[in-house]
């Protein structure tokens, strides 16, 4: 089942257990896909479909950051219920040492010697790791892999 039909399912679920809160942020994550659908005239797959999810968390993320030093903990509350069922739709982020054995292989695989090669590293981490990771934290590990 894709995760298009996972939400679907899901919203169904909401509007019988009459859960306005689930339902309106399920709704939100749909129209959120829908846009992208129309912006780009296609039908999202499970991959884009959690790209749109991750962008979706890291701006409630930063929505959360700004709402708890303006004090408003009513919008803080509200924020971080919608990050949680927008994670609840994302896989399971990869632990420290599943991308430290990913970067190992990149390395092994492309041949990497020096930070010249990262460009080609990180084209085989990002496809293993896309979704699963957080990618800057990524880049980081293999710059500082590759200059030592």
């Amino acid at each position: 089942m894709s995760l298009k039909d996972t939400l679907q399912n899901d919203m169904k679920a909401a509007m019988r257990a009459k859960d306005r809160e689930r339902l309106g942020t399920i709704r939100l994550i749909q129209a959120a896909i829908k846009q992208r659908e129309i912006d780009e005239r296609t039908t999202l797959d499970d991959g884009e479909v959690i790209a749109v999810l991750n962008r979706m968390l890291k701006q409630r993320r930063e929505s959360i950051a700004q709402y708890q030093a303006a004090g408003r903990e009513d919008l803080v509350a509200k924020e971080t219920f919608e990050a949680e069922i927008i994670q609840a739709y994302l896989p399971q982020p990869l632990s420290d040492a599943e991308i430290d054995s990913l970067i190992d292989q990149a390395i092994a695989q492309t041949g990497a010697q020096s930070v010249r090669d990262m460009g080609k590293v990180m084209a085989v981490v990002k496809d293993s790791a896309q979704g699963r990771a957080d990618m800057a934290k990524v880049s980081g590990q293999v710059k500082a892999r590759l200059n030592s």
